[in-house]
């Protein structure tokens, strides 16, 4: 069985002209690649090379081969790059902002059974957890909170700022927009995966607002379920509606958040982008977004 190196070593040397330039471009030294031409040469049974002082020139039996050689080697070639371009377009490590309602993320793994040759995996974490694992390569992409991180390419898809979350039967439920001290006497609901947990915190402090908790949650679902049920109410960002919440303002509360792709560095950020499955992405979430 000739070995695929050989086939490389031979037409090294007829592309070169002499053994020494196709060694280098083979990155061995000229003895290993001469080892390896007296190797085929005695695989074959035939000489391969009429080798002079100043050029080594084809055999007829070289030149027959070398027909086969450069079909077999643009076969192996061919292989090589299907193998890789297959690879690429079907499988998508995909990170999942925590924070981002579950529906939108249904909403769009319903499409996806339109890109049935695309696979994509889902990854969930918090800010700081997605971009931890896109500078490790973990991930390709994250649908995350963008911030000045010039180590990764970014895309924003849209902005939003952040609202109280209370029963829809609440006595302030009707009200646009609720002054902070106004809910010294309220319950709150603590969702402990909130990237603005430090800064709701501080805004009811400085108002003299120090409530009890009767639960903390990591699960969004859960805090707009206890919401619904009155046992109490939270802030979230506006993205969040359910059935029997109300979403009105809280004044004096300025934060916003942007949304958006973060591409890892190992990939290639425009022609990810062009992939189905992440047009697709792109496409749910800017329309989910514009219906707020």
């Amino acid at each position: 069985m000739i070995d695929r190196y050989l086939l490389r070593y031979f037409l090294a040397v007829i592309d070169q002209g002499n053994f020494s330039k196709a060694a280098a471009s083979c990155h061995v030294s000229q003895p290993t690649l001469s080892v390896g031409i007296a190797k085929l040469e005695t695989l074959l049974g035939r000489a391969l090379f009429h080798r002079t002082n100043r050029r080594v020139e084809l055999t007829e039996a070289g030149a027959r081969f070398a027909v086969h050689a450069r079909r077999i080697e643009g076969e192996f070639t061919l292989a090589e790059r299907e193998v890789q371009e297959a690879a690429d377009t079907t499988e998508l490590r995909l990170g999942i902002l925590q924070s981002l309602p579950t529906d939108w993320i249904e909403s769009y793994a319903a499409r996806l059974r339109d890109h049935a040759g695309e696979r994509v995996e889902f990854i969930e974490g918090r800010e700081r957890d997605l971009t931890e694992l896109l500078g490790r390569g973990r991930i390709d992409v994250a649908l995350t909170i963008l911030r000045d991180d010039r180590r990764f390419a970014g895309e924003k898809l849209f902005s939003e700022g952040y609202a109280l979350a209370m029963a829809a039967d609440h006595p302030l439920a009707g009200r646009k927009e609720i002054a902070g001290e106004e809910l010294a006497g309220e319950m709150m609901l603590v969702r402990q995966h909130c990237e603005l947990l430090s800064d709701t915190s501080r805004y009811f402090t400085a108002r003299g607002v120090r409530p009890f908790f009767p639960a903390r949650t990591a699960s969004d679902d859960r805090a707009l379920a206890l919401v619904r049920a009155g046992l109490g109410i939270t802030v979230m960002p506006d993205c969040f509606r359910a059935r029997g919440v109300a979403r009105p303002r809280l004044a004096g509360f300025p934060f916003s958040r942007d949304i958006g792709l973060l591409f890892a560095p190992h990939v290639d950020a425009a022609r990810l982008r062009d992939r189905p499955p992440l047009r697709q992405l792109v496409a749910t979430i800017e329309a989910l977004a514009a219906a707020l």
